[in-house]
């Protein structure tokens, strides 16, 4: 071990362990760096304690964690106890052998050890082992899931990230190319796999769908996690991204659609929202090459086109008794919506068959869909964003259809019928914009632009809409470009607007979000 005694190796007998270098003039390079400081760093001359399987660590910046002393021997070996001394900026770190804590301090002697920046100690301890209180439940969770990451293969570089919140049973999740409606009931299934699942809340958040759910130990978030991530829980569409939550417990008041607790089923539904029905979820899970099946993971490199109509196709299967295609839409701007405005909004997540704005309650209308998936990835992308300066609510709706003014009445132009409407996306089995359904951004793809038609024309058509154009950028063959928006709420306001506008010789305008940015 050549160059030890340039690093603080080894220890004075007895008590005084824990009180030693804390003398002022202990704040030295831990190693030399070749000849440049080699001869005239100054040296400790201290006894060297044999080998042990505990280390002692000194030296650590206040607010360092547990995970992160841990992450210093996660590449050695099973880390088996942690012991934090907080007011001394010390830790004890068992390690599960005394060939892994060697290896460490041997490396270490040649690498400087860091924690958040700051240059840190290692040495053997005089103890053999750490007696700690094993009820500790936070550092046992926090061991547990390093022991997790660990059967898993060799720890990656995330693995320090992963830990900092290993003790944590409540998991972020977010999905993206959510091309088809991922349910409360779905993720129920799918996560359960790897232990009780207890709570999930699920919510729109920068225009993603994103759960929170909550296990009952820890060790099977990190198992879920592990396994799941980057996963998609349909053939090549609804990826799970997935990350540890500074939650430790959720709250859910409700049991409904949004969110659940399968420890009090006694909850109320709250808002009058329908439970989802099971039979979606039951039909998803025919699937055997999704992660609903039996083979989590194995894929098909089908098309999320393909995926979609098959989803689709199997959902109508399945006869959905109780789950309809309409939407209930409240808290609209009723000076400014129209049938027309809501049919060109939900026209992005599916074909809209009719709207109705209530008579007696011009805040709210009611849009039916060609389906329930529909629907449910209507309300998924929809709820919560900005139409007309108002955050609109899309929950679904108890009614099966909405019904057309009986003959003769007038209601004022408030329901309109679209079953015949040429401007259906999705009317093609297969069509390719099955694939580019992504929620509202404030980038918007243009598509079927006339030849003469310049980015200063589009500039300004846009901004007339009343936003402000960011960026703006021609694909290659000039018929399709993005534009850039400064807000989601712009740039959906900019769609209701110019979806379908005539662009001179009979050409219309096809606007529709983009996961994109310039």
């Amino acid at each position: 071990m050549d160059g030890i005694s340039d690093v603080a190796v080894g220890v004075k007998r007895g008590s005084d362990e824990l009180s030693m270098y804390n003398s002022p003039n202990s704040g030295m390079s831990s190693v030399s760096d070749g000849a440049s400081n080699g001869s005239d760093s100054k040296k400790l001359r201290v006894e060297e304690a044999p080998p042990s399987r505990v280390l002692h660590i000194r030296k650590l910046p206040n607010e360092a964690s547990e995970t992160e002393v841990i992450a210093l021997g996660l590449p050695f070996g099973k880390v088996t106890n942690i012991l934090t001394l907080k007011g001394k900026n010390q830790a004890f770190l068992e390690m599960g052998t005394e060939e892994a804590a060697i290896t460490m301090v041997n490396y270490y002697t040649t690498v400087t050890p860091h924690v958040r920046n700051v240059p840190v100690f290692i040495q053997y301890s005089n103890h053999k082992e750490l007696k700690t209180d094993a009820g500790n439940q936070r550092t046992q969770a926090v061991l547990q899931a390093v022991s997790a990451v660990q059967s898993g293969g060799s720890p990656s570089s995330d693995v320090q990230e992963a830990l900092a919140a290993a003790s944590s049973p409540v998991l972020r999740i977010i999905i993206d190319n959510m091309f088809y409606p991922v349910t409360l009931d779905v993720l129920q299934q799918i996560f359960s796999k790897f232990g009780t699942v207890m709570k999930i809340i699920t919510f729109t958040k920068n225009n993603q769908f994103q759960a929170l759910l909550q296990f009952s130990d820890p060790v099977n978030a990190q198992q879920a996690k592990l396994a799941l991530d980057g996963q998609n829980i349909y053939n090549s569409c609804c990826t799970l991204r997935i990350d540890f939550s500074k939650l430790v417990n959720l709250n859910v008041k409700y049991n409904n659609d949004k969110s659940r607790d399968y420890t009090r089923p006694e909850l109320p539904a709250g808002d009058g929202q329908p439970s989802i029905d099971p039979t979606v979820a039951a039909a998803f899970s025919k699937d055997s090459n999704s992660l609903l099946g039996k083979i989590p993971g194995a894929l098909n490199p089908l098309s999320a086109a393909a995926a979609a109509a098959a989803a689709a196709g199997r959902v109508a299967l399945a006869g959905q008794a109780g789950s309809s295609g309409v939407l209930l839409v409240s808290n609209l701007n009723e000076e400014m919506v129209t049938p027309q405005s809501l049919f060109t909004l939900f026209g992005v997540y599916g074909d809209v068959q009719r709207v109705k704005i209530l008579y007696n309650k011009k805040d709210s209308a009611l849009i039916q869909m060609s389906d329930a998936n529909q629907a449910q990835l209507a309300m998924s992308h929809l709820n919560g964003q900005k139409m007309y300066g108002k955050i609109i609510r899309v929950t679904l709706s108890k009614h099966q259809t909405v019904a057309l003014p009986r003959d003769g009445l007038d209601d004022q132009g408030l329901t309109k019928d679209y079953a015949n409407s040429p401007l259906h996306r999705f009317k093609k089995p297969g069509s390719k914009n099955f694939q580019n359904i992504f929620p509202p951004s404030a980038t918007l793809h243009l598509s079927n632009i006339p030849q003469d038609v310049t980015e200063e024309d589009l500039r300004l058509l846009f901004s007339n809409a009343g936003g402000t154009v960011k960026a703006f950028k021609f694909f290659q063959d000039r018929k399709m470009a993005l534009i850039q928006m400064s807000t989601v709420e712009e740039a959906i306001q900019a769609l209701i607007d110019l979806h379908n506008y005539n662009m001179g010789g009979n050409q219309h305008l096809r606007v529709s979000f983009s996961k994109s940015t310039i």
